[in-house]
């Protein structure tokens, strides 16, 4: 479900019809995420490390009204619930693009990213199913990269006004802190600095804590 956002009561009006002219209307940064706590629960409770930190993305995305923001027909909705669209790897390099649907449980969650990941691993192509709608998140993992920057391919004439979030590699210190990087890029029309860092407060909250 999605609801139209009456842009002309909107206080960020102005700001959306600016950003929304530009060729790249998309910002983003790369920031260090504390991933310590949050690895130890994910082995807790056996799970897959990958799927633990994309479902605390989600509700985090979930979480931070702007971020499901989408433009269409030069209007705004906002949709109810966005889900991810992760790459995911297989065996022979290669990967596709995956629909993986957010619940706010975890374990719910942890079981349907398995099915769609085992369905990416045991296709081929890039594309292997259609993509309705646009309430995703484009989600990707770097593990073999410890950036401080990301930028990303991108054709400017297709509209897109979707959230593209990465990771980088995960490094532990000498006191067993982990870290990795987390790069976040988002449509200026819909996002200001403000709400990037509610987003990233918010997931390093959630990153922190104890299911």
């Amino acid at each position: 479900m999605k609801t139209l956002l009456d842009i002309e009561n909107w206080s960020r009006k102005e700001h959306f019809h600016f950003f929304r002219q530009f060729e790249e209307p998309f910002f983003g940064a790369t920031v260090e995420i504390d991933c310590t706590k949050a690895y130890a629960t994910a082995k807790s409770l056996n799970a897959s490390f990958f799927t633990y930190y994309l479902h605390k993305t989600l509700v985090a995305v979930n979480t931070t009204e702007s971020f499901r923001y989408r433009i269409s027909d030069d209007q705004i909705y906002i949709y109810d619930q966005i889900n991810a669209s992760a790459t995911i790897g297989r065996e022979n390099g290669s990967f596709g693009f995956s629909l993986i649907e957010y619940n706010s449980d975890f374990a719910v969650f942890a079981a349907t990213a398995l099915v769609e990941i085992e369905r990416i691993q045991n296709t081929t192509g890039l594309f292997t199913r259609t993509f309705t709608d646009d309430n995703v998140i484009h989600f990707s993992a770097i593990p073999w990269l410890d950036f401080t920057s990301l930028s990303h391919a991108r054709s400017y004439t297709f509209p897109d006004s979707c959230p593209k979030i990465s990771f980088g590699k995960m490094k532990i210190a000498e006191n067993g802190k982990r870290t990795m990087p987390m790069s976040i890029h988002v449509h200026h029309g819909l996002v200001d600095g403000l709400h990037l860092g509610q987003f990233v407060d918010c997931f390093q909250e959630l990153m922190n804590r104890s299911l």
